[in-house]
């Protein structure tokens, strides 16, 4: 007994490891996206660019079902090792690409191209990786014990984004503003190749799951996986539960809680980016032990009411947690400290030429610093600016929060990731329970990806869409806009799981 948990441990560790690395890989880019806009997309318009950038993630969320079938076919005919060996590298190598590829200054319309196919290689890649780490790992389980040993998995996906954070945030503290927004920003991307390299290194030594091991000596492996697992109407009405009744709301939690959080408190809230980074990271790290509570919860109440748990808080609660983000910043309903503020102007050497720098704080009495900078091209010759129709002024506002809203905003944020725990943490046992051993791999993998990938993945694309149309249209509460999308995705699903769904169905 003892051996074969040191063994489960083992198998825990090398899948989990390697299917981390991969969602670290996939998020490095929407953790840059406002970064990335800049570098691989024209500069004349920051907000077309920064929605082509969302475009461009998102684009690598809605090939994952096509991974899935693809990665899930193979899975299903020669094994679960072999298959997340390959998606492994593939990813790896793509993810090391986008930090060599050169910018929009250099090769013009080339860039977004090759960052756009290398993003879709990733997203094909990840649609292979998750149901079939996910997979092997169930069938080494103990039978009643797989939303608890699943759950490890299920860690992977935010302790990934967790990662990159924190890579991205040692860079910054490491370099210069100027040395990351020049090449800093590549460093994430290129790291991971190295990281890629000792996982395959842990992987190649894995043994085959048991499970499938005993299907194949048996010759009940299947002949063709994708007619059997969506062309058997059978079978097919239980994808469509899965995604439907599931995958779908989980998959729009999932990406709530944590990227539209990370874009809000960036863009709407106008927060520091580094702190915003930080907030959430904090949050994430004390939200992640919940997976493994989630999936073991799982296991004595059944998935079904967990999972729905976590989507019916999510569509009561949304609007009222992000209208109290929102506060905790918004400048015209504080009061300014008399006095406290200060302005300074620089003179700079940027590649296009000098800038002028202007930077003014303000003070408030709940602690928040607002820094409003503007930067305007001079001549080199004179040191006067230029004028409009030559190169135009810019202007940013950060935010800097501090004591109690500091706490309230992680807090905040938290609550976000506890729903996303209480709908991840069993999806995978779910998934695997529903569907027999040959068919598994890809049964399984279309569901959640096309949950996740599809309505999951145009999150951050639909929500800013819904926002800015919101604002153009004069809405006072324009800000909460973009949540109409997850919550009405999780009415649905919600709605179908709690009457569809009877139990968790297991097939062993």
């Amino acid at each position: 007994m003892q051996d074969d948990k040191k063994t489960l441990w083992k198998v825990i560790g090398a899948s989990s490891l390697g299917t981390l690395i991969e969602w670290y890989d996939f998020f490095i880019f929407g953790s840059l996206s406002i970064v990335l806009s800049t570098k691989f997309f024209p500069a004349d318009n920051p907000t077309a660019s920064f929605l082509s950038t969302l475009a461009t993630f998102a684009a690598g969320f809605v090939v994952r079902p096509f991974g899935a079938l693809f990665f899930g076919r193979l899975g299903d005919l020669i094994g679960r090792k072999y298959t997340f060996m390959v998606t492994l590298m593939l990813m790896g190598g793509a993810t090391f690409l986008i930090g060599c590829t050169p910018g929009y200054e250099t090769i013009g319309f080339f860039a977004p191209l090759i960052v756009l196919i290398l993003r879709l290689l990733q997203g094909l890649a990840l649609g292979g990786e998750y149901g079939g780490a996910a997979t092997y790992v169930a069938e080494h389980s103990p039978v009643g014990q797989r939303g608890y040993w699943t759950s490890w998995i299920q860690t992977t996906a935010t302790f990934g984004l967790f990662i990159s954070l924190v890579v991205i945030l040692l860079t910054r503290l490491i370099l210069s503003e100027q040395q990351f927004d020049s090449w800093g920003w590549r460093v994430p991307f290129i790291l991971s190749i190295l990281m890629v390299y000792v996982s395959y290194l842990i992987r190649k030594n894995m043994d085959e799951s048991p499970e499938f091991k005993k299907a194949k000596s048996e010759g009940k492996t299947a002949t063709n996986p994708l007619k059997e697992s969506f062309g058997n109407r059978y079978n097919l009405k239980f994808v469509l539960l899965a995604l439907f009744g599931a995958a779908m709301g989980q998959g729009v939690i999932w990406y709530t809680g944590q990227f539209y959080a990370m874009s809000f408190m960036k863009t709407v809230m106008l927060l520091d980016t580094d702190q915003a980074d930080l907030i959430l990271g904090i949050a994430l790290l004390l939200g992640t032990p919940f997976f493994v509570v989630c999936g073991r919860l799982s296991d004595k109440l059944g998935r079904k009411w967990v999972m729905l748990a976590g989507m019916l808080l999510a569509i009561l609660t949304y609007r009222p947690i992000y209208e109290a983000m929102y506060q905790l910043t918004n400048i015209p309903a504080k009061t300014e400290v008399a006095g406290k503020g200060t302005s300074s102007v620089s003179v700079v050497d940027r590649e296009s030429g000098k800038v002028e720098i202007a930077e003014m704080t303000r003070l408030y009495t709940d602690g928040t610093r607002v820094v409003h900078t503007t930067f305007t091209p001079v001549s080199q010759d004179t040191g006067d600016p230029l004028k409009d129709d030559q190169l135009q002024t810019t202007a940013k506002t950060t935010v800097h929060i501090s004591g109690k809203n500091y706490v309230a905003l992680v807090a905040l944020i938290f609550i976000q990731i506890l729903y996303i725990t209480l709908v991840y943490g069993p999806i995978a046992a779910f998934l695997v329970e529903m569907f027999p051993v040959k068919i598994r791999y890809t049964s399984m993998s279309l569901p959640y990806h096309v949950g996740n990938g599809i309505f999951g993945g145009l999150l951050p694309a639909v929500s800013t869409y819904l926002a800015t149309n919101a604002k153009i249209n004069g809405a006072s509460d324009f800000y909460l806009a973009g949540l109409w999308y997850p919550i009405i995705i999780s009415a649905v699903c919600f709605i179908i799981g709690a009457v569809y769904i009877t139990s968790s169905k297991s097939q062993n």
